[in-house]
């Protein structure tokens, strides 16, 4: 059988380079218009422009983080490996496809659940319920082929 590959991550509208540009601009309007408020005896607004400033690059740096997070599912003939990448952190998890199981999600529930061999991965964090219902069903129908594929193996020995 072929192998297939399913890249599920979020939907960033704006790389890090351009969220750099953004703040920065962002930055020079505030500073701009606290240095007015500052010119005319008002230097409270310099404090209140820096510690916003502060949040907003707090806000930056976590979303910035995260702007690359994903889930990379591949099934070859010899493993379903799913590999999990959440801000520096990389996780790889490789399943026997003939022996994993893929826990449908209930309405409302939460991840989709791979099981195989007492080893658990749960995917599907970055998509809506429903498509996270129809991607546990395709699934599923890519990995009963090679339960298929083993159950004829093993008949014809």
């Amino acid at each position: 059988m072929a192998t297939r590959e399913w890249i599920l991550k979020k939907n960033c509208s704006i790389s890090p380079r351009q969220l750099a540009k953004a703040y920065a601009a962002l930055c020079m309007a505030s500073f701009l218009v606290a240095a007015y408020f500052v010119m005319h005896g008002a230097w409270v607004v310099m404090v209140f422009a820096v510690l916003e400033m502060f949040a907003v690059a707090a806000a930056f740096i976590y979303f910035g983080r995260h702007a690359m997070d994903r889930e990379c599912i591949s099934l070859s003939e010899a493993e379903l490996r799913v590999d999990l990448v959440q801000a520096e952190q990389s996780l790889s998890f490789h399943l026997d496809p003939r022996r994993t199981r893929v826990a449908i999600p209930e309405p409302r529930q939460r991840l989709i659940l791979l099981e195989a061999n007492g080893e658990r991965v749960e995917v599907g964090r970055y998509l809506t319920e429903r498509k996270r219902h129809e991607f546990a069903h395709e699934l599923n129908r890519e990995l009963s082929g090679y339960r298929l594929g083993a159950r004829a193996v093993v008949q014809n020995q």
